[in-house]
């Protein structure tokens, strides 16, 4: 590849992800890391991108290409139902299969992917902490959980319940594993549409010892309303096999990404 070629790529991996490391340039470039830095050095001259420790980041406003790509209207919970299903199953089953050791405590966010979850899950002691009421219901269903509804709010739009009764409930409860869904993530921003949920989310995760996202290939590389999470912070992300390799190889710089 020649080098007006190579940087070229550069500055079009930069305009799309905002911000590259060195090793995801050389992962899809095929070249050393000293050509890269030097590739890196001269663009960062020339004012087309913006230096920083380990990568570069594009000069342009950030903010405002976030803002850009934000869904103004949040979908009903019966219209995510109808998108993207077999994406869909195909996460949940991965997603409880990491569910494996008897008598943990799980906690399982609200979304259409995790409700799917509830039908996959092996263990039968198991202690079951949710906030959704649809996820709550199906598995009251199965009868063979010992199950936690964290009242608050009640959000019909996604079927959860948030605010601050439910925030200082999770507060105080220890978790082995943490499963939350998301709408967007967007370099190592992780997004949804709601305040109230995210807030609730991230204390979740904060408590978990393992912390666990569930997302369709749609959501990446896209942002929401409220940033609520930091990727790199995440153990595992479980997604579909729709998610391009370029995409997964930028993503698994921050988490392990799971198909």
């Amino acid at each position: 590849m020649l080098k007006t070629e190579r940087q070229q790529s550069i500055l079009a991996m930069c305009d799309r992800y905002g911000t590259i490391t060195v090793k995801f340039i050389q992962e899809v470039l095929a070249v050393s890391d000293m050509t890269i830095r030097r590739d890196l050095e001269e663009l960062s001259q020339r004012k087309q991108l913006l230096r920083i420790h380990g990568g570069a980041q594009r000069i342009n406003s950030l903010e405002e290409d976030r803002l850009s790509s934000i869904e103004t209207n949040e979908l009903s919970h019966n219209e995510k139902k109808k998108l993207h299903t077999e994406e869909k199953e195909y996460i949940a089953k991965h997603a409880a299969a990491y569910i494996n050791k008897e008598d943990d405590t799980i906690f399982l966010g609200s979304g259409t992917t995790i409700e799917l979850m509830t039908q996959y899950i092996e263990p039968s002691s198991l202690r079951i902490v949710t906030n959704s009421l649809p996820v709550f219901n199906l598995l009251s269903e199965a009868n063979r959980f010992e199950l936690y509804l964290i009242g608050g709010l009640y959000r019909e739009k996604t079927g959860a319940f948030v605010g601050s009764i439910a925030n200082e409930a999770v507060q105080k409860i220890g978790i082995k594993k943490a499963f939350v869904g998301v709408n967007g993530l967007k370099g190592t921003e992780v997004s949804n549409f709601s305040i109230e949920e995210g807030t609730l989310q991230k204390i979740v995760l904060d408590n978990a010892a393992v912390k666990c996202l569930v997302s369709d290939a749609n959501k990446f590389d896209r942002s929401d309303f409220y940033n609520f999470y930091d990727l790199r912070k995440i153990d595992a992300l479980f997604t579909d096999a729709t998610l391009s390799a370029e995409l997964k190889s930028y993503y698994q710089q921050y988490t392990e990404i799971i198909q």
